[in-house]
């Protein structure tokens, strides 16, 4: 291999170096764990990069982030370099360093609502968090990517480079302000289909009617073919507009439970068999883990199981 010394042998202290750096996330940080100072861990990186041909971190304002390539080699080499290190008695640095933060992403609505106020006492016990929003198709590629270390996604990842959990299923709903409600047969709906909804303005996430769409397929059985009066791609905004009287829309009756509860949202149907979509807790196999991201995952999975 090319991360091999002259003599054949690995370079070891590079390597501790590296795991040092990849587990605290910054370069600062690595230095004191393993008792070196700044320039000597940058030198040592890039001597390490040079014998593997490839990049181990990329550099951000505050600290820096491991590659996929460099996510690979920690969960190769951590094991060994630790039972090493276990064997010899390395001294533990007098001053503990603070682990890095936990990368989250996900739907920015369900971490609004469900994600970040059941992470929230994690906070008091020294847990950080660094928080994206995004779709769940280029949030997976980040995963993939090392950019992110667990995510929330509204769709199960293919293949075998991501590991998928079922999380929590979220219940679709059609609602409408009380005032638009009246207007509407729900009798004549429920007997008749979406005829009865022609020409109420559509409230959507996108112009193509995503969920709009599925919730006409799954419960009436038919295709939708309309255009929508309002676009808007935050589901707690559609919430807001569809309460304010604009017109009627789909949303996961996690996201309107208090309009519902309140009466500023009703539902118009209540079918036996309501769309369902489940979400997944996503991470990468095989990595060198954290105790604060193992933390996250599991306060995750137990909250799911709530929601």
């Amino acid at each position: 291999m090319s991360n091999r010394d002259s003599d054949g042998n690995l370079d070891l202290n590079q390597l501790r170096t590296f795991l040092a750096v990849h587990r605290a996330g910054s370069v600062t940080a690595g230095a004191r764990l393993v008792g070196l100072s700044q320039p000597t861990v940058t030198t040592q990186l890039q001597a390490l990069e040079k014998r593997l041909g490839y990049r181990l971190f990329e550099r951000l304002p505050r600290g820096v982030v491991s590659t996929a390539a460099a996510v690979e080699l920690a969960a190769r080499v951590a094991g060994p370099v630790d039972a090493l290190d276990g064997i010899a008695g390395r001294a533990v640095p007098a001053e503990p360093v603070p682990q890095p933060p936990v990368r989250l992403a996900g739907p920015a609505e369900l971490l609004a609502v469900q994600a970040l106020p059941a992470l929230a006492r994690l906070i008091a016990r020294g847990v950080r968090l660094t928080v994206t929003a995004g779709l769940s198709d280029e949030l997976l590629a980040g995963l993939r990517a090392g950019h992110y270390d667990l995510i929330v996604s509204t769709v199960r990842p293919r293949g075998r480079a991501l590991v998928a959990e079922p999380l929590a299923d979220e219940e679709f709903v059609l609602v409408a302000a009380p005032e638009m409600a009246e207007r509407i047969d729900t009798a004549r709906l429920r007997t008749e289909g979406p005829a009865v909804l022609t020409g109420l303005p559509l409230i959507s996430y996108s112009a193509d009617l995503p969920i709009l769409r599925r919730y006409w397929r799954h419960v009436f059985g038919v295709r939708l073919t309309a255009e929508p009066s309002v676009v808007v791609a935050d589901l707690r905004a559609i919430t807001a507009t569809v309460a304010a009287g604009a017109g009627i829309s789909v949303l996961p009756r996690y996201l309107c439970t208090a309009e519902l509860a309140a009466g500023t949202l009703v539902p118009l149907l209540e079918p036996d068999d309501p769309p369902i979509n489940t979400g997944f807790l996503v991470r990468r196999p095989g990595t060198t883990s954290r105790p604060h991201i193992d933390l996250v995952y599991d306060h995750l999975r137990a909250a799911g199981r709530r929601w």
